[in-house]
């Protein structure tokens, strides 16, 4: 189910303090990602692994100053970081647009605006929104997840959750992610990085999906890292006890069905493959 940024009750508003602000990104990379920590101090708010929370950038006064609405995903578990439950991290991209009119580069309002943000900085937020991606109480079920982007996020509070905090998994736990280049891929590239820590557990894997071309607009190579490891993804999809996470941008979308139709065999049969998870509700999805 989709819903439109204006259809969002934006009542509820909460005061968040910014506690950590990294760059995840390299230095030399042009694409920064920034994992921002925050600290609500309000008993009423609440959220689970897979809610989005709304963020209201200040608007620009010369057009009326109306705040600014986006959705970020949480990228924490429900224990928080650090196992304080007043404090969850998103993952933020500065981003650039072309005016359509002026042919002119303009900043995303939302994404500089929280960039922007040092420690001690107070924003507005709302919601939690959604809940997607809720983990199987059933730890034999099997989780194929598929980020595009920062759709990893939700998928960082899936691992903790299941690793820290629920024991061995005891199904399989697969991870295929795409990155424009290996030195992008979020969370995995540093002392910081959550992911490293579990390279170790047999039930868990990450593909790391290179883009054949790194560059800003090159596209993600999910597709390929999918398709190398197809007769696993085929399998797992197969299985009644595997549940499917998808998450990232809409325009990623149609790579990642191509992709499935190759292994399916067909876009018919990739068709009703996934009609079916949908209606057996084993098909998840996040998508921006």
């Amino acid at each position: 189910m989709h819903h439109r940024l204006s259809e969002y009750d934006t009542t509820q508003q909460y005061k968040a303090k910014v506690i950590e602000s990294h760059r995840i990104t390299p230095e030399d990379s042009e694409v920064e990602v920034r994992h921002i920590v925050l600290e609500v101090d309000d008993p009423a708010f609440k959220y689970v692994e897979g809610q989005n929370i709304g963020v209201l950038a200040p608007g620009d006064p010369s057009l009326g100053g109306k705040p600014h609405f986006r959705l970020y995903s949480i990228a924490s578990s429900a224990e928080g970081e650090e196992g304080d439950h007043k404090r969850f991290a998103i993952a933020v991209r500065r981003c650039f647009y072309i005016d359509e009119f002026s042919g002119e580069e303009r900043k995303g309002i939302a994404s500089n605006y929280l960039c922007d943000r040092v420690p001690g900085d107070e924003i507005t937020i709302t919601g939690p929104y959604g809940g997607a991606f809720a983990l199987p109480s059933d730890p034999h079920i099997n989780l194929l997840m598929i980020g595009m982007g920062t759709g990893i996020a939700p998928f960082r509070a899936f691992v903790k959750r299941i690793f820290k905090e629920k024991g061995q998994w005891k199904g399989k736990v697969r991870l295929f992610y795409g990155a424009k280049r290996g030195l992008e891929l979020l969370y995995m590239n540093d002392i910081r990085n959550d992911f490293s820590n579990y390279y170790d557990q047999e039930t868990f894997k990450a593909f790391e999906a290179l883009s054949p071309r790194p560059a800003l607009n090159a596209p993600v190579a999910l597709d390929r890292s999918i398709e190398e490891n197809s007769a696993e993804v085929w399998s797992m999809i197969q299985d009644p006890l595997t549940n499917v996470y998808v998450a990232g941008l809409e325009s990623a979308r149609e790579n990642l069905d191509k992709a499935m139709a190759k292994i399916a065999g067909s876009e018919e049969i990739w068709r009703r493959t996934k009609a079916n998870l949908v209606s057996q509700g084993r098909w998840f999805e996040l998508i921006y």
